[in-house]
């Protein structure tokens, strides 16, 4: 690992986490508010079991943008990939502002459709800058699917 892969990946693992801590006041928000009152489906998992497996997302997302920042931000390929990179991480970060803090579950199933969308799409231009980053992107996108069909269905029984 180069001195500059090490870097440039910290500072995105870093970049990643503040996003994963914001969502966490939100989640604490929630789960305070109104959370524990929901109907949930039965595939249901612990908070904290699902806190931990979004700082494993944070963590392989930040090495994932960093091995795509070390090949050089000048490349019109690695500026494509990193804008949709940042982007999904917006969305990331809405979801758990709505799901938990607004208490809003359809408009948050909505953001985590198009979320995943756009992991598609990060991980199509990762793999165009590096074929290990976008494989560091895949347990997040199937992390996301899972986070779409229990959105959905806190929607469901709870509409």
């Amino acid at each position: 690992m180069t001195k500059k892969l090490f870097i440039r990946s910290s500072f995105a693992v870093m970049i990643c986490f503040i996003f994963g801590f914001m969502g966490v006041v939100a989640t604490q928000t929630g789960l305070e508010n109104g959370y524990p009152s929901l109907e949930k489906p039965w595939f249901h998992i612990r908070e904290d079991i699902f806190i931990s497996i979004w700082i494993l997302m944070y963590a392989l997302m930040g090495v994932s943008a960093g091995i795509v920042w070390s090949k050089g931000f000048y490349h019109k390929w690695v500026k494509t990939a990193l804008y949709h990179f940042g982007f999904q991480l917006l969305l990331n970060g809405f979801w758990f502002l709505l799901f938990f803090a607004l208490e809003k579950p359809f408009i948050a199933l909505l953001d985590l459709i198009a979320l995943f969308i756009l992991i598609l799409f990060t991980i199509k231009w990762f793999k165009v800058v590096s074929l290990s980053s976008a494989y560091l992107l895949v347990p997040y996108a199937i992390w996301v699917l899972f986070a779409i069909a229990f959105n959905f269905e806190i929607w469901r029984l709870n509409s």
